[in-house]
């Protein structure tokens, strides 16, 4: 007899198991069909893993300028066990996964290992949507639900002729499992994946040098935080190349590593390192899910989805990566909750990915949520602008970390809040302030106005929204 429930969900990742947490909440019986690990990409080889190596190199980092600080250090005496720095990664990551098995067991959500397919209607489910599940001893299990959410996330996206080799040509699910660190290290893309390892490795002494084919580094965010991120890597030794494309058949292999030739406008320059890593974006998983048999359709390679999440069948809703929205574990885990509110008829409060906060674990980190300056623009408001930068406040000053600066937006007209944009220590930490700012629709002065502690660096995000009416105290 097959597993019936009323919900399954197909993939275990944040997305996946929010979902089965959210119906479980309401009374329902849950499966997850989950080909790996409960936790996905985020916890096993994406978010997690590479914090806790940016981590490490924060703190190898700040012991090699200590003297900063009145804390003599004989640096040479400072040395880095990249082989612990790993194994203190997969323990963060065993522990996290441990507490989300414990959750499951909680809410008596079942987990079916294997990998699972839709198959069409059958004599228990007069609609497509039920699953078959190769198990992981070859065996077949069938799950039958009344609604099916897939959340089978996403995996890195390889380029045509620089194919990931997990040797000279890395993803960066290949650079998680380097068992040591390489002298030199050529990095295609400098979006948040990329800028995230070039401050890594840098951090702990790696040769980077970072090519990008937009003109700045994070195309996707405020050119201010771009030139404070670029700023800083450049002053640790990394070399940073914009505007420029790398050509796939120029690679070469060797036992010294790899080379390739980068055009950047009419010149052309041969780049080499000792192992490539390719960051250029992620790719759905989409393949062997049995798509064919229903009428879920897909869109430039993601699934296609209503405002609702649901698919073209409606019994079957999909979230997170596969659907290529905002590819953020925090997204996925509010689409999960959303989609199962609105099955179950609770009317979930709308989702809007301009509210979704945008974060850069790099040393200095980035932050952000809403739009833009341009993107305020470009949908007919008139922004005002107003920036803090930390050497103004404090707590900076105190921790000696000054670098960056808190900047938000608002509406002329209306005095409504667009966007914040941050850039320096543990900004990461301060844009949550921020988003539910947005969230409960709050103007500048009403943030401004409620009380940010002294010393703190939450001042910085204060005295900004004060700075919108030309109210600031500090700068």
């Amino acid at each position: 007899m097959p597993i019936q429930v009323d919900v399954a969900v197909l993939g275990g990742g944040p997305g996946g198991y929010s979902a089965a947490i959210r119906a479980a909440q309401e009374g329902k019986k849950v499966a997850i069909v989950e080909r790996g690990r409960i936790g996905g990409t985020c916890l096993h080889q994406g978010c997690i893993p590479s914090k806790a190596l940016l981590r490490s190199a924060e703190i190898y980092a700040s012991l090699l300028e200590a003297d900063t600080y009145g804390i003599k250090v004989d640096r040479a005496a400072v040395q880095l066990d990249f082989g612990a720095v790993q194994a203190r990664k997969d323990k963060t990551v065993e522990q996290l996964h441990r507490g989300l098995m414990g959750l499951m067991k909680k809410h008596g959500i079942e987990i079916v290992y294997g990998k699972g397919r839709i198959v069409g209607p059958s004599i228990f489910s007069p609609k497509s949507g039920s699953l078959a599940v190769e198990l992981e001893n070859g065996e077949m299990e069938s799950v039958v639900s009344n609604h099916l959410i897939i959340a089978t996330g996403s995996r890195p996206r390889q380029l045509p002729g620089l194919e990931a080799d997990g040797t000279y040509v890395l993803t960066s699910d290949d650079a998680l499992r380097l068992e040591s660190l390489p002298e030199s290290m050529l990095i295609a893309g400098g979006g948040v994946i990329g800028v995230e390892w070039a401050s890594m490795l840098s951090d702990f002494g790696t040769k980077v040098t970072l090519v990008e084919a937009a003109n700045r580094l994070l195309p996707a965010e405020d050119p201010d935080v771009s030139a404070v991120i670029s700023k800083a890597l450049a002053s640790r030794g990394v070399r940073i190349v914009t505007g420029a494309m790398i050509q796939a058949d120029s690679l070469v292999k060797s036992a010294a590593g790899v080379s390739v030739t980068v055009k950047n406008g009419d010149s052309d320059e041969t780049l080499q390192a000792d192992k490539l890593f390719i960051s250029v974006g992620r790719q759905a998983n989409v393949e062997g899910l049995g798509l064919e048999n229903t009428d879920i359709a897909l869109q430039n390679g993601w699934i296609k989805v209503k405002a609702t999440l649901q698919t073209a069948e409606p019994h079957i809703y999909a979230i997170g990566d596969v659907t290529g929205g905002v590819q953020l574990a925090h997204a996925a885990a509010h689409e999960g909750i959303f989609a199962v509110e609105h099955l179950l008829g609770l009317e979930p409060h709308p989702l809007s990915d301009h509210r979704i906060p945008r974060c850069v674990y790099s040393r200095p980190e980035t932050a952000s949520v809403g739009y833009t300056e341009e993107q305020a623009r470009a949908k007919g408001y008139d922004p005002v602008v107003a920036k803090i930068p930390f050497a103004a406040i404090a707590k900076a000053i105190v921790q000696g970390d000054t670098e960056g600066f808190v900047k938000v937006i608002s509406d002329r007209a209306t005095n409504d809040l667009l966007g914040v944009h941050m850039a320096g220590a543990h900004v990461t930490e301060l844009i949550a302030e921020a988003s539910l700012a947005q969230f409960l629709d709050a103007v500048p002065w009403e943030v401004g106005a409620s009380f940010h502690p002294h010393p703190s660096l939450s001042e910085a995000l204060g005295e900004a929204m004060l700075a919108i009416s030309g109210k600031s105290l500090n700068f």
